[in-house]
């Protein structure tokens, strides 16, 4: 699948066949996530990958839209190491490019994804952090919910003109 066309056709997948995941394809997609640009190079991201069923089950119970992680072949907890950083606020925005070249590459390996925020949701951060023993100064900005698709979705048109401004405002 070329790039535009996996950036055009990736969609929010939350039903799962109960089919594994290959090794491969979770090294392909963590590969795909640390591709991803970072403010200064520092590379915050930090990931936990969740495959028991036990263990999935509990992290959707972190979270009231996280139910699908429960029957998600795997799960990852896209974290940032705040520790030292030089640009101390651009750990967001570099944890969620991180997320989107993961998702990306999940679709293009032919699987189904969901993005789950967490950060700054403390409610949702603190119960994870305590779950998977994440220590202070590491924060969960998001989880990944993959497995082998059970739905299908069309492509969404989301481009609107209105919205494009030129030379300003």
């Amino acid at each position: 699948m070329d790039a535009i066309t996996a950036l055009l056709s990736r969609r929010s997948i939350r039903r799962y066949t109960g089919e594994p995941v290959a090794e491969e394809a979770l090294e392909t997609i963590l590969r795909a996530a640390m591709a991803a640009p970072s403010a200064g190079n520092q590379q915050p991201w930090r990931f936990i990958v969740v495959r028991d069923p036990e263990r999935l089950a509990a992290v959707a119970g972190t979270s009231p839209f996280a139910g699908m992680l429960a029957e998600a072949a795997l799960g990852i907890v896209v974290c940032g190491d705040t520790a030292d950083l030089r640009h101390e606020v651009m750990w967001q925005q570099d944890c969620a490019a991180a997320v989107e070249n993961a998702l990306l590459a999940a679709h293009a390996l032919g699987l189904g994804a969901v993005w789950l925020g967490y950060y700054p949701k403390m409610e949702r951060v603190a119960p994870l952090k305590e779950l998977l023993g994440i220590p202070e100064g590491v924060e969960p900005m998001a989880v990944l919910s993959i497995g082998h698709p059970a739905e299908e979705k069309g492509p969404s048109e989301r481009y609107d003109a209105d919205l494009v401004h030129h030379e300003g405002w």
